[in-house]
Order: C-alpha cells, then structure tokens, then sequence
C-alpha cells in the first residue's frame, strides 16, 4: 500500500497541493533539435526512452544549489539592482574542476527578495550576464522551506538532534514538508527551463534539495544527474525516525552519483537502503555500487577542498599585511588560539571554552599568555536553540575573563560580528594553534584555511618580518566528529565532551616542540594543496560521467506515484511477455517443456502460506494432464513438501533440492544424482553453521537431504550481511577439497553437492526429449531466483544443439524487471499464474493415459 505521504503528493507534482504562483517562463527553451523550439510540457513530451541525442557540441554542467553564488545589492541612486560574483562560494569555486571549454549554469535563489514586479527583468538580466537562473521562491514559501523544514528538522536530525520533547527540537509538520517539496518542484521546473536533457549533467548541492532528483528523473528518465550531501548522514537509528524517510531515499537513489565527505556519511546512507528499501549494495574495482531497479547508483566518497588561489590572493591584500601587523602587536608575548565558528548548538563553541578554563586552571603558568580568540560567524537559522547557545557563550566568556583576566589580559576574545575575509586571513596566518570542536559536522574548511594561511605568501612574509625559506608550523586540535577529521590525520583528534581531553590537547598543541609542528604541517599542508576544491569538483565529474556511459543501451520505464517514482533499467532485447504472444506459440506447437519454480513463481515468495493453492493446483493439473506437455516444478524445496503439496497432479515432473532427486511423473521412483552422492561433507559443515547461527540472533538452519542452507533473513539487516560474507569464506576454505559448492542468495548460505544445478535439470530433461524421438518445438522456463539463472542458460545452450530437426520456440522468463539471461519477464506471481491460465485454457482437453506415458518414460531412459 502506498504511503499517506506518497499518495498526497501525487497531487503536489502538478502543484495542485498549495497556491504556489507560477514562476515567470521568460528564459528562453533548450533546442533539443537544431532550429526548433518546442512549446510542448517537457514532461509529457519525454517518455524516457527515446534515443535522439542533441547536436549540441559544447558541453555544460547546471549547479543546482539553494542559493546563487552571487552578492546583490540595490544602487542607491537608480535603484536598479547590481549584481556580482560571490567569490568565496564553492559552487563558483567548483568551476575550477571543469575544462575551460565547460558552460556552467547555476540554479537557485537569491540572497535578497525581489519584487515580482521585477522578477522578469532580474531572470533575463542574471542569465545574459551570469548564466544563473533565480527560482524566485515566495516570501512564505522560502520561510517554511529554509527556516523552517530545513533548519527546524532536517538540519537538527542529520546532526543527531531528535525532537524528544517540545522544548528539545520541533516536531515533524507536514505543512513543511509539503513547502520543502514546493520549493524543490519549483527548482526542478527551472532547471527543466534550460536543460538539454540528452548532453546537460545536472549537480545538485546538500540537503535542501534531496527530492528534486525524483521531479527531474520523472521528465528525463535518462537525464544525468549528480548530487553531493555537504552535511553529516546519520545513522539509521536516528534517520529511520524521519516520517519521510522513504521519499528522501529514494529521491537520492534517483541521482546516478550520490557523494558524501567521509565513509561513515557513505555508510549510514547505505545501512538506511538496506534497512528501509532492502537494497544491498557492492563495491566492484574501487567504486561502490546499488542496484537500484536495473539502474547502478554509484556512491563517492571525497570531501571537498578549499580554492588554494583565492586564499592566497587575499594573503597578498594590503589590508591583510596591516591587520597582520595590528594584531602582531596586540597579542604581543602571548600564544594566540584561534576557533571560527558559526553561532549554532553543533559547534561546541561554549564546550571550546570550557576547555579553556580547564587549561588554565590546571596550568597557572599558562595565565597571560595563552589567549583564545573566538570569531563567531553570523547564525544561519533561528530559533530559541541559537538564542540559548549565544547567551551560554557570552556567560562562559564573561566567566573566564572575571576569574582568570587582569585589566590588561583578557584569556578569551569574543568577536561577534561580520568580519571580513582579510582579517580572518590574518588571524589564521598569526594562530599558533586552531580548534575546532564541533560536536558534529558535515566538513568544515576551517583547518584547511588555516593550513594554507600558515603556510603563507612571500608577500605576507614580508609583512611578518621572516624569511621566505624558514620552515612553517601549525597544530590542529580537531573534533572526531566533523568530516575534514579523517584528512587531517596530523592533527590532534578529540572527543569535545571530554573537556579535559580537550584542554590537555589544546597544552600539547602550544607547548610540542617545533621540529614536531614542522613535520605535522608539512604532511597537512601536502594533502590541502593538492585535494583542493577543483580536485574534487573533478573527480564528481569524472565519475559522474562514467555514472553515466551506459544510460543509452538499456530501455527505461517509469513507475510509481508521486515521490515514489523511479526508474526501472533493463536490456534493450528485455521485454515483457505477453500472453496473447505466447499462446498463440503453444497452440501451433506439439512437443512442449515447460519448466517452473515454484517460491516467488507459482507461489508469492512474501506469503506465509507456502502450499499452492487449488487454483494453482488446477492450471498445473490441465497443463501437465496435456499429452503435448512434459511440465516439471525446479525447486530448491525438499521432495516431501512438495510431493505432498503437489499430489493431485499426477503427469508432474519434480525436481527437488534444485534438481538432486528428480520424480519424472507421480508413480515413478525419484532418481537421486549420482554426482552428489558423497554428503560425508555436512559433518563439517553443520558445526560451522550452528556456530554462526548461535552468534546471529535471528538466523536458523534448514537441513535438507543434499544440502545445508543457513537463513539470515530475520536476523539484524547490516549485522546478518556481514555473517553471510564471514561464513562464506569460512565454508570455502574448510571445504576446499570437498565435493561441495558454496552459494550465497538472497538472505542465505547454501551448501550443496557439486555439479547439481536447476541447469542440468533442464538439460537432462529436454535430452531425454529428443532421445526419445520427441525434440521440443516449445520451451518455457519461467523462475524468480538467481538459481533460476542457470536453467535460463541451460535452455538457451541446449535448444541450439545442432542434433535437434527444428529450432524451438523459447521463452525465458524471470519474473520481476532486473537484471537476467532471461528474455522476457513477468511482474510477479499473480502475473504468471494469469500466463499460465492463459495457457491451460488453450491446452487440448484429450486427457493423457498414464500407463502409456509411464511405458514412454522407460522405453527412452
């Protein structure tokens, strides 16, 4: 059933859901075929599967962020709006990464409301000038979008802030959420302005836009689309509380390149996939993959860089050379501890000065001359949350500065305004040590800025009075929990709720010895240097563009509502199998296999109730009683259940534990493989499996006459995985000169005889067929299962032997659309017990003799 959620915004694509004014349509369409400009809707007019590509021969990257990288300003005197480059942003930055031959579209808002008035003149003016194209959000909407579903819930939650009470966090508002989703439309019908689906790669920035994907892929379905989180994921835990967690996920998971700073970010989005959508995923020569309905996601791991150039050229500014100097002579004789953080309740900025006190405190002799100066970036949300973190701030600075201050030493500096990017330079180049102690973090540049200031320019040389080929030093005291701390593998590593772990950091830090800073530096300043924001910039194009390369050798289709849509990714050759198609291949046959599994075939593999119902009874019954038909169930099943669950069909051929016994018809004797018949194996097999089922709550073993099979479908998803992988090899090698094979499925480890498959079933079959003057003209083999795989191939190599009068009509058939050797597929396991309705009705009601047919099946063994 579809969620509450999912069914409401089907409304909410067509933006019927609230009275959202249309954006202006002023910037001029894409042609998608050279001198042609369509006013048809781009999303109806795409189905998704065609296979014209554009003309167009320059290529172009559309950055979709909430914000332009763009400062705005209303001139005084004509009252126009100016417009210019905001050079500190990493989305301008990012174009570094890109040859210079690359257009760059920016998508997003603007930092300033603009009249409506105006919008129109504003768009055209930002696209001509600055390729940037404004989405121009209401008032009301950008409020409940930004400050609110953003800031008030998602920002809290993905930095493992849950709302327990109300004075701890806001509660879940669904009118935010339909505002969230609003605004992420309205990006997604500006991007759909300017996109030229077939060549444009599309990368879409952080948390504020995570189901604009979905609205892009549901216009596109082969669009190329990117998109990098700048903030923490959380565990599954904390995420899993979320009452949207499903259309955020699968939002992602309809991008083709997911990237995140660090492995842990990477590694609770995957746990989340697994948990809530049950995707597993792979990682195949370096890069980590999901197959997401035949569509490979791919997951990057690689935190951002900062922009080497733009540091060192305000290092080079005049006002940075003289702020050096003031600054030189105010904290003259004193050690200078710098932290820069915004005022918000993850930066640990009041934790930070508790940690100064506790230096202080346990070293006296450090009063007067080690000082703190903490510069306090303007807050980016609001809220009662920010207003208490300021006002806990200043206490414990006014605390600090009465006990351990004097009137000319103040152990910790407050500068709580907009400082200019000249003066932090400053701070940075002078700081003998930068803390950052963020409580969590999605990166932070800050010890990379300060890395690089440290390292300085001959110009700042100068003004610092020393020589351009004396050694450089800095020390980090960093949080454990911000993403730079895993790069940063110089630095000093903290927990920040350890405040005594943290001020005997912070005295290591100024008191290690130089030849110490020098080395730790150096290793810091290697690493930022060459990982800089064009670096990475880079290297998301890179596999962006690999994401990609095979987006026009499947076929595509769309399904689900809302935000549940998808895309599902197949073989061009794959197709569904229809029943008139295949009925009217049986009806001018005469000699025909049929091959069937039976869980997640005949029977749904999420029923409780594994017997087959009489329906299903009855159609296997008319098929198998036709004389034109040898039908035969291939399971992985023991012979006893399904003997007895199968025993009204009389002509049914039985082939359990995935072909071991085989019973061609019910009063035959079952044929058990002789290639199997040493099991002297599960003596060592059952100790090992018992012991993993011990130590994994939930798993449980089934022994069958040929196989042992150990299930972890109901143990713990992530914990149950990595059992399976451990006992995979730990089976391996312990039966490494044993004649049995390990398997690992879907939630299972078997252990079975070698050389016994579904495969040769349906070679043994078909070649007891022909050697009996029966060649098949019709071949159907229909299964759900990976073991399934091997019966699909099996028919394919064996119809073509050369031995058989006529080449047989085959029809491979998997059911659900994924990847297969099948040709064609079926839904589910209503749709194949219609196909084989359809069949049974056209079969010849001539009933078949068995004592004739048992003569037939003797005379040909």
């Amino acid at each position: 059933m579809a969620s509450r959620t999912c069914a409401n915004f089907l409304h909410l694509v067509s933006g019927d859901l609230l009275d959202i004014p249309q954006t202006p349509r002023a910037l001029p369409r894409v042609m998608t075929v050279p001198g042609i400009i369509s006013d048809v809707d781009y999303c109806s007019s795409n189905d998704g599967d065609s296979d014209v590509t554009s003309s167009g021969c320059r290529e172009r990257k559309i950055i979709v962020a909430n914000m332009l990288p763009l400062h705005a300003k209303r001139d005084a005197e004509t009252s126009e709006w100016r417009f210019s480059w905001d050079e500190d942003s990493l989305r301008l930055q990012l174009k570094d990464g890109f040859s210079p031959e690359t257009e760059v579209i920016y998508v997003g808002s603007l930092k300033v409301d603009i009249d409506a008035s105006e919008q129109e003149e504003v768009a055209q003016k930002l696209l001509e000038e600055f390729n940037c194209v404004p989405t121009f959000l209401p008032q009301d909407l950008q409020k409940k979008f930004y400050l609110g579903f953003c800031k008030q819930q998602l920002w809290p939650l993905f930095h493992y802030m849950l709302p327990i009470c109300p004075d701890h966090g806001d509660r879940f508002d669904r009118f935010l959420w339909q505002a969230y989703v609003s605004a992420n439309k309205i990006f997604a019908d500006k991007v759909m302005e300017v996109i030229n689906p077939d060549d444009d790669y599309v990368w879409v920035h952080d948390y504020h836009l995570m189901v604009l994907p979905t609205f892009l892929r549901k216009c596109f379905h082969r669009i190329k689309l990117g998109f990098f989180l700048h903030s923490p994921f959380p565990s599954s835990e904390i995420y899993r509380t979320l009452p949207v967690r499903d259309e955020i996920l699968r939002g992602l998971l309809n991008c083709d390149l997911i990237g995140f700073h660090t492995f842990d970010y990477a590694r609770h989005f995957l746990s989340c996939c697994s948990r809530m959508l049950g995707l597993d995923y792979e990682s195949k020569r370096g890069h980590i993959g999901l197959d997401y309905f035949g569509r490979t996601v791919f997951i990057k791991i690689l935190p951002v860089g900062v922009h080497m150039g733009r540091l060192e050229s305000v290092l080079n500014l005049s006002s940075t050379a003289c702020k050096v100097k003031e600054i030189q002579k105010l904290f003259e004789g004193k050690k200078l501890i710098l932290g820069v953080d915004d005022m918000d309740i993850f930066k640990g900025i009041s934790l930070k000065l508790l940690a100064v006190e506790q230096l202080l405190r346990q070293h006296p002799d450090l009063q007067g001359k080690v000082v703190l100066v903490q510069i306090v970036n303007p807050a980016r949300g609001s809220g009662k949350d920010v207003q208490e973190a300021k006002k806990e701030t200043y206490l414990t600075a006014k605390k600090i500065n009465e006990v351990y201050g004097s009137p000319n030493y103040q152990p910790v500096i407050l500068i709580d305004r907009p400082v200019p990017r000249f003066e932090k330079s400053a701070y940075y180049a002078l700081a003998e040590c930068c803390i950052v102690n963020a409580v969590r973090d999605g990166m932070n540049l800050v010890p990379y800025k300060y890395i690089v200031c440290r390292q300085g320019t001959p110009f700042m040389d100068e003004a610092l009075g020393i020589k351009s080929d004396s050694s450089r030093t800095s020390m980090l005291v960093v949080s454990e929990f911000i993403g730079c701390s895993p790069s940063l593998s110089g630095a000093i590593r903290v927990n920040p709720w350890d405040i005594d772990a943290v001020a005997e950091a912070l005295n290591t830090a100024i008191t290690i010895p130089e030849s110490e800073k020098q080395l730790r530096h150096e290793k810091h300043y290697r690493y930022v240097s060459t990982h800089d924001v064009a670096y990475w910039a880079h290297s998301f194009a890179q596999d962006l563009e690999r994401a990609c390369q095979d987006h026009y050798s499947k076929r595509c289709w769309g399904i689900g509502l809302g935000l549940g849509f998808r895309v599902v990714s197949l073989s061009p050759s794959f197709r569904r199998l229809g029943i008139d198609h295949i009925v009217s291949s049986y009806k001018r046959t005469n000699r025909r296999a049929i091959f069937l599994d039976y869980d997640g075939t005949v029977v749904p593999e999420a029923s409780i109730i594994k017997t087959p119902s009489p329906e299903v009874i009855s159609i296997l019954k008319t098929l198998c009683d036709d004389p034109k038909n040898t039908v035969f169930i291939v399971s992985g099943r023991g012979r006893t259940s399904l003997s007895d669950w199968l025993a009204p069909c009389e002509m049914l051929g039985i082939a359990a534990e995935h072909g071991y016994f085989i019973r061609w018809i019910k009063d035959s004797k079952w044929e058990t493989s002789p290639v199997g018949a040493d099991l002297e194996w599960k003596r060592i097999v059952e100790p090992v499996m018992s012991l993993y089922r011990e130590a994994t709550d939930g798993s449980s073993i089934e022994t069958k006459e040929s196989a042992l099979v150990w299930h972890h479908k109901d143990a713990d998803p992530d914990f149950g995985s990595c059992q399976a992988k451990e006992l995979l090899d730990h089976l391996e090698n312990v039966l490494a000169n044993e004649p049995a094979v390990v398997r690992r499925g879907q939630h299972i480890v078997e252990v079975k005889p070698q050389g016994v498959s579904k495969g040769l079933v349906a070679e043994k079959v078909l070649s007891r067929m022909v050697n009996g003057g029966k060649p098949p003209d019709f071949v159907m083999c229909v299964g759900d299962d990976k073991s399934d795989e091997d019966m699909f191939e099996s028919i394919l190599t064996s119809v073509s032997n050369p031995s058989l009068p006529v080449a047989p009509e085959i029809f491979a058939c998997t059911v659900g659309r994924k990847p297969s050797k099948a040709k064609y597929y079926l839904d589910d396991a209503a749709d194949v017990l219609k196909l084989l309705q359809g069949l049974a009705t056209a079969t010849s009601s001539k009933p078949r003799c068995l004592p004739e047919i048992q003569v037939s099946f003797e005379s040909t063994a």
